[in-house]
């Protein structure tokens, strides 16, 4: 199964996504708590998709997203967001993101848009 890298600042939330994504039989390679740890994770475990949260500290997901698409530009990265960020959406999506879950996350709209942006 393809190999997911999980960003989140909050444990709870990588948790979550961690177990929707279990269950669908995904392998959860790692999880990392920033936008920094997200770009060195990346370049070890080299995930074939990457939900990144937006607002974390140290470096947000928009500045890793930057970074991962620099290093691999062929990077499979889907934005985690809450509700009323279009914005950045938006904004994520013009640097390369593949696709967005709006959270509270529910476990079809997760599976859904990470199959899609998997083409599985």
């Amino acid at each position: 199964m393809p190999k997911v890298l999980i960003v989140d600042d909050t444990a709870f939330m990588r948790k979550l996504m961690k177990n929707i994504l279990f269950g669908a039989g995904f392998d959860v390679a790692g999880e990392a708590e920033n936008g920094k740890m997200a770009v060195e994770m990346y370049q070890q475990i080299k995930p074939d998709i990457v939900t990144m949260d937006v607002v974390m500290p140290e470096m947000t997901g928009i500045d890793a997203l930057k970074n991962i698409k620099s290093i691999d530009g062929n990077a499979k990265v889907v934005m985690c967001t809450a509700i009323g960020q279009e914005k950045i959406v938006k904004t994520a999506i013009k640097l390369g993101a593949k696709g967005y879950i709006i959270k509270p996350f529910q476990a079809p709209k997760v599976i859904e848009e990470i199959k899609k942006v998997l083409a599985m």
